[in-house]
């Protein structure tokens, strides 16, 4: 039947039975059964503020992976490279066995302790298992009305809650046995990191509502691994020939490799942080970029005129410390705040990474405490200052540098105190139960091949 046809036969007895059913569809319409204008208008605006922006959704997907490659190569290589050649695929091994691990638990509680209701200080198990997580669940972002697939929301957290065990470890590397390391993972994840987060980062959580600032996890990440770190450090002892043999980073080729892939991955941390890709998440870029360069340049210069040389294994060290403090920071600083935030944290680690860790004697292998935990502390603490419209930084709404600090510094001491308590009670706990070190004929052989069975290298 053509067009034409259909509209002379057909068409004539569609408008009658129209015109028969308009008085149902009226009487179904009435005001009362149905929303009037205003209400259709209200309805409409919230369809609209629901649907997610695929700028959005791409770029946290990218931001996710991009922390994943912080973690396995970037850490794995990062540490591996500092350690000597016998233990290089244990801490492979180790950082690859957490970062699986933590993703596990994140799904079966994690997330829901960290984001989901609780108290001031940890969440509920309302979303354990992900209870009620469809592809259609949205998370918040920072602007009104714009959000993001929960599902992405999981994985970018999830990536957090990976590399902060993982940095943790550096600390008490060569000398821990493989299973304990894995059951500390997990029991400070729970005790620690989640409480943390939720605190830092939850709706509801005690240091969010005081007003606290850390963009990206100075407090959650870096102080918390930094003090776990010097903690197990301090509880297993000092490696067999600390003091009395050389023990040198076997490859530090390889740790420049990884410290790049860390950098490059540091972009998804901190920028990624901001959960929309929007102008402000320039400055989040700039910020990551110029305070890893100042620092880079700090540590150089106080190591070149302290000991007469710059170090290539000293310029990684400060472009770790540079991204850490400004990590807190990078999207309150403006951009020449961030250079001398960095510029000041490559020196003030450099300090810590040599004067203070040999006045007091502890073996941190990896200087995670110098690097991570004090970097931490600098750039939290310092967030209150950079922060400000004078300097350059975006400011606050009812911003006073003196409160500020104040309440940064409540944050720095909280996560200290936490994790710090937290983990002496862990460890000292698995030291009981299990032991924490192997016998010292495995130690000096190297745990690769007596821990996993294999060599990293065959001559």
């Amino acid at each position: 039947m053509t067009f034409k046809t259909w509209s002379r036969a057909g068409l004539p007895a569609l408008l009658g039975a129209v015109a028969l059913a308009l008085p149902a569809l009226a009487q179904d319409a009435a005001p009362a059964a149905g929303p009037g204008p205003a209400e259709a208008m209200a309805a409409a605006v919230q369809t609209a503020a629901s649907t997610v922006n695929k700028g959005d959704v791409a770029w946290m997907m990218t931001s996710s992976l991009l922390v994943l490659l912080m973690i396995v190569p970037g850490l794995a290589l990062f540490y591996g490279g500092l350690v000597r050649a016998k233990n290089m695929l244990s801490i492979l091994m180790q950082v690859l066995t957490i970062c699986a691990v933590m993703m596990v638990i994140w799904v079966l509680y994690g997330y829901s302790l960290a984001f989901n209701g609780g108290n001031a200080f940890i969440g509920d198990f309302g979303k354990a298992f992900l209870a009620g997580v469809t592809p259609e669940s949205l998370s918040d972002t920072f602007t009104k009305g714009v959000q993001i697939p929960e599902y992405v929301f999981i994985c970018f957290q999830m990536t957090f809650a990976a590399i902060t065990p993982a940095l943790a470890i550096g600390a008490f590397a060569e000398r821990i046995k493989f299973p304990v390391v894995i059951l500390f993972s997990i029991l400070w994840a729970t005790f620690v990191y989640f409480p943390i987060a939720h605190m830092v980062w939850g709706a509801n959580g005690y240091l969010l509502t005081r007003g606290a600032l850390d963009f990206a996890g100075g407090t959650v990440v870096h102080i918390n691994a930094g003090i776990a770190g010097l903690v197990g450090a301090i509880i297993a002892g000092k490696r067999i020939g600390f003091g009395t043999e050389q023990l040198p980073p076997h490859s530090l080729v390889m740790t420049l490799i990884g410290a790049g892939l860390l950098w490059v991955g540091w972009f998804g941390f901190n920028v990624g942080s901001n959960l929309e890709a929007n102008a402000f998440a320039g400055l989040v870029m700039i910020n990551t970029f110029v305070a890893t360069a100042g620092a880079v340049l700090g540590w150089l210069v106080i190591e070149w005129l302290v000991r007469g040389k710059p170090s290539m294994l000293g310029g990684v060290s400060g472009a770790i410390a540079g991204l850490v403090a400004i990590t807190p920071a990078c999207g309150s600083a403006g951009p020449l705040g961030a250079i001398v935030l960095g510029a000041v944290a490559g020196i003030v680690c450099f300090f810590f990474c040599t004067t203070v860790k040999n006045a007091f004697g502890y073996d941190d292998s990896l200087d995670v405490f110098g690097v991570h935990g004090v970097g931490g502390i600098l750039g939290a603490i310092a967030t209150g200052i950079v922060v400000s419209p004078a300097l350059g930084g975006v400011g606050k709404d009812g911003y006073d540098m003196a409160t500020q600090v104040m309440i940064q510094a409540e944050g720095v001491a909280i996560t200290l105190l936490w994790s710090g308590i937290a983990s002496v009670i862990i460890f000292t706990i698995l030291k009981i139960i299990f032991g924490l070190r192997p016998t010292a004929a495995v130690e000096r052989e190297g745990l690769d091949i007596n821990e996993h069975g294999e060599r990293a290298y065959h001559s």
